[in-house]
């Protein structure tokens, strides 16, 4: 009982580990105990993130994934599984934007890149349903295993100019949901899937639109404190602490539910 958030010697899977908040994460669980493996496109970022946690005495390790390929994800499940022994947890935090799937204020609808469109759809719900199914193999086989997926505030409201971006959001919430309940009554209650909803925090995607280049906040970067009780954005570290709960035997009866991590955001109203 007293152990509940004890996550020492877990084998910790962080796909898009290499962006802002996916590093800080892995930092953070890799000197809570944890054995971190990240995943990610960047190899040589990386080996950086990976050298900067072992300095700080945690453990860490990088292998180069393109969460789109099923092949190349099994191999890295192999790898992991062949050295570990087990996967505990699969924090699916890959995922993007691009430009053809937004819709900026002077353009409309019509103006929507279908490919692109798609690519985004791919890149963050088929990249996170495709490490989902690899990696939940030996969580199944062990028995027990925790998956936390990345939503978004995007996901609750039909926000302007992130319609590829929601569209992807809005649908890993309802995977969430689904897979919670799927795994609980096929694999038993062992195997728990939940999601975090980070509200706004400045990342290498959003930086542009979200604050000039002299830090002030842009119209966009306004609109978002004004509508956030807290008034300020959040600090990669403020998900970490959800993270670790929603991973930990502290919520070992916790499935299928989306923790919003947003300064209030979400339960604003004028």
């Amino acid at each position: 009982m007293y152990q509940l958030f004890n996550i020492q010697d877990y084998v910790v899977v962080i796909t898009g580990g290499t962006g802002v908040l996916g590093r800080t994460i892995a930092k953070y669980l890799a000197l809570e105990g944890a054995q971190v493996v990240i995943l990610g496109r960047k190899e040589e970022v990386g080996r950086a993130i990976v050298e900067d946690i072992l300095k700080a005495g945690g453990r860490a390790e990088f292998m180069k994934t393109d969460v789109m390929n099923q092949q190349t994800v099994q191999e890295n499940c192999d790898a992991i599984v062949a050295k570990y022994g087990r996967v505990d947890t699969l924090l699916n935090a890959a995922g993007g934007n691009m430009p053809g799937a937004t819709i900026a204020p002077d353009k409309t609808f019509f103006d929507l890149d279908a490919a692109q469109f798609q690519t985004v759809l791919n890149l963050n719900l088929t990249g996170t349903v495709i490490p989902t199914q690899v990696f939940l193999h030996p969580m199944v086989k062990a028995g027990k295993g925790s998956i936390i997926n990345f939503s978004s505030m995007a996901a609750f409201r039909p926000m302007t100019r992130v319609c590829g971006y929601a569209a992807a959001k809005a649908g890993i919430s309802n995977f969430t949901a689904y897979m919670a309940t799927e795994c609980a009554k096929k694999f038993g209650e062992g195997i728990r899937v939940n999601a975090i909803a980070p509200g706004f925090f400045i990342t290498e995607q959003n930086r542009a639109l979200l604050t000039n280049p002299d830090g002030t906040y842009t119209q966009r970067g306004q609109d978002v404190i004004r509508q956030t009780p807290f008034g300020r954005m959040g600090e990669a570290e403020e998900l970490c602490g959800t993270i670790h709960y929603l991973m930990s035997d502290a919520a070992k009866f916790v499935t299928g539910t989306v923790a919003v991590v947003d300064g209030g955001f979400n339960c604003f109203a004028m």
